[in-house]
């Protein structure tokens, strides 16, 4: 997003654009001419050309044309009506409500917003009116570029943070093997994301450049190390989340299919073969698989009601919960198929 928005400040500079519009004053129009009609005169009916079925085509042609100038003539009014709305909200906007604007509106500010703005100011009729379209400029051209640090310091910062909980298993040749040649460096790693999650700093920008990247190892296919660990970091980012709430209990009783699923849940990925083994009665265990996917439909439930709709956050608890159902059925089919 940071890209967008300096790309953005560089063609959507307000003096370019404003000293462009000064410079030209252009307005397009479109004029139609017919070869059928050069050299027509009245009466002069002899010129025409005979030919009945030509002019015909001419003349559709010629309505086609004059149909696609009016739609985008149209959709053009239309987008500067738009523009002048906004324009017109800026202008009457306190400071605060100005920054607001702004923020909620910040992919309007392209050459057609800012062409459009010196095109109004070129049109006042007194110097106070023009001055105040200036001073809007500049209001406008300060919030924007503040919004592009912000986001740039975001993005280093979720970066940095990766950077940090990743430190434990990349080794001196800014290598990443896996699996990791000593175990406890996955203990280090585990202790980094409680640390940085405890900060506040695992938000959704972190989210976005873990898994940006995770998207990127997996398109270049050549880097099976990296793009383990960081599914390892959103695993037990998942996990860790996940586990700040339980549903075990209920007054005095002890739910113990909600209580299995957090045993899951907090477990690494690794041992869910064995724990499901274990826990489910098609194995060694006292839970149905009925009762089991009835819980984590539940837990699903749950989460997407206290998360927000579209966000990294609820993708990957989503994927870490279908993950362990997807998981189970397997074990189920397997075990089932042996009775």
């Amino acid at each position: 997003m940071a890209s967008l928005f300096a790309k953005s400040l560089s063609l959507l500079h307000f003096s370019c654009a404003y000293s462009s519009y000064r410079k030209n004053k252009v307005f397009p129009c479109v004029i139609i001419q017919n070869s059928l009609l050069q050299g027509w005169r009245t009466g002069s009916f002899q010129k025409l050309n005979p030919n009945i079925t030509h002019i015909s085509r001419e003349s559709k042609r010629r309505k086609t044309l004059i149909c696609a100038v009016s739609q985008d003539a149209e959709e053009s009014f239309k987008k500067t009506v738009e523009v002048d709305r906004l324009i017109d909200m800026l202008r009457d906007a306190s400071p605060r409500e100005l920054q607001q604007l702004v923020v909620e509106n910040v992919l309007a500010f392209n050459t057609a917003f800012w062409i459009r703005l010196a095109a109004r100011s070129d049109t006042c009729k007194s110097e106070d009116d023009k001055k105040d379209y200036e001073e809007l400029a500049v209001s406008v051209m300060s919030i924007v570029d503040c919004l592009v640090h912000k986001t740039k310091e975001k993005i280093e910062s979720a970066t940095d943070v990766l950077k940090s909980i990743l430190k434990p298993v990349v080794d001196e040749e800014e290598e990443i093997p896996w699996p990791p040649r000593d175990p406890d460096t996955l203990k280090l790693m585990e202790k980094e994301i409680i640390h940085r999650e405890q900060e506040g700093q695992l938000d959704e920008g972190f989210l976005a450049e873990v898994s940006a990247q995770l998207r990127q190892a997996n398109e270049d296919g050549d880097k099976p190390g990296l793009e383990a660990m960081l599914q390892k970091v959103l695993q037990l980012y998942a996990s860790k989340v996940l586990s700040k709430r339980s549903y075990a209990q209920k007054g005095d009783e002890v739910l113990k299919a909600e209580q299995f699923l957090e045993t899951i849940i907090k477990a690494p990925e690794e041992e869910w073969n064995k724990l499901l083994i274990n826990g489910l009665t098609v194995g060694k265990g006292e839970i149905s698989p009925e009762e089991f996917y009835a819980v984590v439909k539940k837990r699903i439930e749950r989460m997407l009601i206290r998360t927000e709709g579209g966000s990294y956050e609820q993708r990957i608890l989503s994927e870490y919960l279908n993950g362990i159902q997807s998981r189970a059925e397997e074990i189920v089919q397997v075990l089932q198929g042996r009775s």
